[in-house]
């Protein structure tokens, strides 16, 4: 629960505002509040003074407005966080795929800063720098503001050398390559980019390295939006798209969409269509695909030894059932698919930071091959 005092200008009652009051809700809305703003806002004002609020409540001066908030956030890979360096000054860590560093969109406890207060009890953590969520490898925090100030200055100097590896499509070139194209955000509904005359300049910009990637003709292998079909044969190179890019946007956001989650009433009948004919020759990975969307609407069992908090757990083996359904909750009316392993992960990976009197390296994962070779 959370408390606030809300202010808001008093108006003189009058007969005709009276009855602007008793018209139906959808013409009591706002002007510049769509369907969604208005719902959520109706959904989350519960109570005024200790007092179930209605749509004809007025907000007045000093009202204290108490809400509930009703949380839905994605399952994220189980791999402990792994302390690289820790000290009275810094933290640096080997930030596990599938994890965002901070607080974000549906993104919550099941993040970065969430769980290093969780299960190391640092707080106040001062963030130098992000790597995407999908994204592995080093990352540096700060427990002092002064070591805060020192470390971005030496960010804005560029006395920090950075070192990634990846798995690309095709065979990249030897020799050194030096893209410096500027980036532009094309949809920030799930963060998609481009190389364009309209972008910023190359250094720092959201997903640099996936999108410099795809613009040379060798997207990350496994990059779900930047080596998609959508961009076409080419899958992007030099600008090189079978579509224009609001089109290709919209199949990236449709893609998610479905990737993410399913309707209750598509799961329900077909999961009955599936029971149905597992009396005759149904393949059983069929059946252990419904069996795994049933546990999606059971809490796992807290003792689950797996790298990933995710499926391939056995129907019975689950605890009973601990969630929380709100009638008046959009997400409550779907059921999530569990991401596999493979879904969870990025084939990109920060292995070296480098300072003017520090470096730090991050392990290898599992996907990097053992002849790869670092400087």
């Amino acid at each position: 629960m959370a408390e606030a005092a809300c202010k808001r200008s008093l108006e003189q009652d009058t007969d005709e505002s009276m009855q602007d009051r008793k018209k139906p809700r959808a013409a009591s809305r706002k002007k510049g509040f769509d369907d969604e703003i208005f719902q959520e806002t109706e959904y989350y004002i519960r109570n005024v003074n200790g007092k179930t609020s209605t749509e004809s409540t007025i907000v007045r001066d000093n009202d204290v407005i108490r809400n509930t908030v009703h949380r839905h956030e994605p399952p994220v890979t189980a791999e402990p966080i792994e302390i690289i360096e820790m000290n009275d000054e810094i933290v640096v860590i080997n930030k596990p795929s599938s994890i965002p560093v901070h607080p974000c969109g549906r993104y919550r406890h099941n993040s970065i800063v969430f769980m290093l207060g969780r299960h190391f009890k640092l707080q106040n953590l001062h963030t130098i720098h992000r790597l995407d969520r999908l994204t592995s490898g080093i990352l540096i925090f700060a427990r002092t503001l002064g070591k805060a100030q020192e470390l971005e200055k030496q960010i804005r100097d560029r006395q920090i050398e950075k070192q990634y590896v990846c798995r690309v499509e095709g065979e990249f070139p030897a020799e050194p390559i030096d893209c410096k194209e500027p980036i532009d955000v094309v949809s920030f509904k799930i963060g998609i980019c481009r190389v364009s005359e309209k972008g910023l300049p190359y250094t720092g910009r959201m997903h640099q390295i996936r999108v410099h990637l795809q613009w040379l003709g060798h997207p990350i292998v496994n990059d779900p939006i930047y080596n998609h079909e959508a961009w076409g044969l080419k899958r992007g190179k030099a600008g090189q798209a079978e579509k224009d890019i609001d089109s290709i946007v919209q199949v990236l956001i449709q893609n998610h969409r479905q990737d993410d989650l399913i309707t209750k009433q598509m799961y329900h009948a077909e999961k009955s269509a599936v029971q149905e004919e597992n009396s005759t020759d149904v393949p059983s990975s069929s059946v252990d695909t419904y069996k795994n969307l049933d546990n999606v609407e059971k809490h796992q069992s807290s003792n689950i030894d797996s790298k990933v908090i995710q499926q391939n757990q056995a129907h019975e083996n689950m605890c009973e059932p601990q969630t929380v359904t709100d009638v008046d909750c959009a997400e409550c009316q779907f059921v999530y698919k569990d991401p596999t392993p493979e879904e969870m992960v990025l084939w990109l990976h920060a292995s070296k930071y480098k300072g003017p009197d520090w470096e730090f390296n991050a392990k290898l994962p599992e996907w990097c091959s053992d002849e790869v070779e670092l400087n």
